[in-house]
């Protein structure tokens, strides 16, 4: 029997982006939770809402992807993270987190293949 397909929460502020990724994402075998910023995303998941995979852009209104990051990861710290950006932090990941968990940093624009490939192997679905 296979596993159930990923749940994926995504936290991307830019509509048109949003929807090509969660087109992709759909096509890809994942289940997508969408949401228009990480305000948005945080709501979900504090409603109990089951996902396996946080992809959060880092710019965002309302709430950016790292303290939303930071908001999940405190009430579930091994959460795996896809963080997607057009403008990479300094330090690359090490400066999203303290290495505990799975953390993929991807540079805008993002090829869907790699996308998909990150998300599978922050939740060690090879």
């Amino acid at each position: 029997m296979s596993p159930a397909p990923l749940r994926v929460l995504m936290a991307e502020d830019e509509q048109l982006a949003a929807e090509v990724l969660e087109e992709g994402l759909l096509d890809a075998g994942f289940e997508v939770l969408a949401a228009p910023d990480g305000e948005a995303a945080l709501e979900i998941a504090l409603t109990g809402t089951r996902f396996d995979v946080l992809l959060t852009d880092l710019r965002m209104p309302r709430l950016d992807g790292r303290e939303l990051i930071a908001r999940l990861r405190a009430g579930r710290p091994e959460l795996p993270v896809v963080v997607m950006t057009g403008y990479p932090p300094n330090g690359g990941k090490t400066d999203l987190h303290d290495g505990s968990a799975p953390l993929e940093l991807l540079t805008k624009p993002i090829e869907l293949k790699r996308l998909v490939d990150a998300i599978r192997q922050v939740a060690k679905r090879d």
